[in-house]
């Protein structure tokens, strides 16, 4: 097939072609199923993480990027920021059975142009750990990210101190891309290196199989 300047037109096969496929606006929405309600993260959730990072004491684990409670205010003026500079959307998270505010996660490192956001910044009060919570949320960020917005991958990372993370990812069905040698900066002033992940578009199905039976069995117990 000719370019319309008469040059032949070059297709890579086997890659997915963006042009003309626009991936829709990423906004702040609420999202709410599986028990799980994601509300769009705003200061009047700092009560409720601040409570849910104490569940645990989870800004303890050094390799996380949980907040204190007294810095809970700080921190989600960081998010917010990040927010406004259009690379990040943050969400609390709330479970809808008590009613209570149990955690955050967040698209981030968010790029239109290739159709691609990352899932991160997640952590749960230590009481809703291993529950359906994880499942619910990640089931509903991945149904957003690939069936509203047309996102060709979404990409996951974590510290490689972090086993129980990298475990939950890979348990998401998530394939482990690689490790990024000396990356970012923890809070402590350390340099971590970074585990990433991506589940392609064509992988999506399978992933939202594995997700909706884990979370059949996680409400069983």
């Amino acid at each position: 097939m000719a370019a319309r300047d008469g040059r032949p037109e070059i297709r890579l096969s086997g890659a997915p072609q963006l042009i003309g496929h626009h991936m829709a606006p990423i906004e702040a929405v609420a999202l709410e199923g599986h028990g799980i309600r994601l509300e769009p993260l705003g200061h009047e959730h700092s009560e409720g993480l601040a409570a849910a990072a104490a569940d645990g004491r989870l800004w303890e684990a050094w390799f996380t990027s949980v907040p204190a409670p007294d810095e809970v205010g700080g921190w989600i003026d960081a998010a917010l920021a990040g927010k406004w500079a259009g690379h990040m959307l943050p969400w609390a998270v709330r479970d809808l059975a008590t009613g209570a505010v149990v955690g955050s996660t967040r698209y981030h490192d968010i790029v239109p142009a290739i159709h691609r956001v990352e899932i991160g910044y997640t952590w749960y009060a230590a009481s809703r750990q291993r529950t359906y919570v994880n499942p619910a949320c990640k089931l509903l960020l991945l149904t957003h990210a690939f069936e509203t917005l047309g996102c060709a991958v979404v990409g996951l990372r974590t510290d490689n101190f972090n086993v129980r993370s990298q475990r939950a990812i890979e348990a998401l069905g998530a394939k482990r891309d690689g490790v990024i040698r000396h990356h970012m900066a923890r809070r402590d002033g350390s340099v971590r290196d970074t585990v990433m992940y991506s589940i392609l578009a064509g992988e999506w199905q399978d992933v939202r199989r594995n997700l909706e039976w884990r979370l059949a069995r996680a409400r069983t117990g």
